[in-house]
């Protein structure tokens, strides 16, 4: 008998996560979409990795950008989660954004930010996980990391 997934979501909702904003550029175009599934996996060399569900707008995105930027969400930021969770094409017009090495948009004032050449996608059940070598990042020494947990967000008690 499979594993309850209902179960396994309200489970896995006690594990507090950050939350970022993925970033890719395709063409002209510029997709983006929140994420929680995200993670450093190597620093020899630099890697990191993305699981996006390959019923997602951005899943093709990915593919075709060949790239993606990870920008870390700061306790102000639950209005960027939001737009990014949405379903649809995003609007980045009003944002500060920059760019790095492969042109995928970054949050300007992100807690933090790595930009990634997609070296590998590997399945994973209903997911892909794309891995990123890191070619540039930087972080903000000021503000404190947006959380999510037990499906509310949340944030760091000072």
């Amino acid at each position: 008998m499979a594993f309850d997934p209902q179960l396994q979501r309200r489970i896995f909702g006690r594990f507090a996560t950050g939350v970022t904003v993925v970033t890719t550029r395709r063409g002209e175009q510029l997709h983006g979409m929140t994420a929680n599934a995200v993670t450093s996996l190597s620093l020899d060399p630099p890697l990191v990795l993305v699981a996006v569900d390959r019923r997602a707008g951005m899943h093709g995105a990915l593919h075709e950008g060949q790239c993606f930027a990870l920008s870390i969400l700061n306790d102000t930021h639950e209005h960027l989660s939001r737009r990014f969770a949405a379903s649809g094409p995003k609007e980045f017009g009003d944002l500060a954004i920059t760019t790095a090495v492969t042109g995928a948009p970054i949050l300007a004032d992100a807690l933090g930010w790595v930009d990634c050449r997609i070296t590998q996608v590997l399945p994973g059940g209903d997911h892909d996980i794309f891995i990123g070598e890191v070619l540039a990042g930087g972080h903000n020494e000021e503000g404190w990391p947006l959380l999510y947990y037990a499906g509310k967000y949340r944030k760091i008690a000072e």
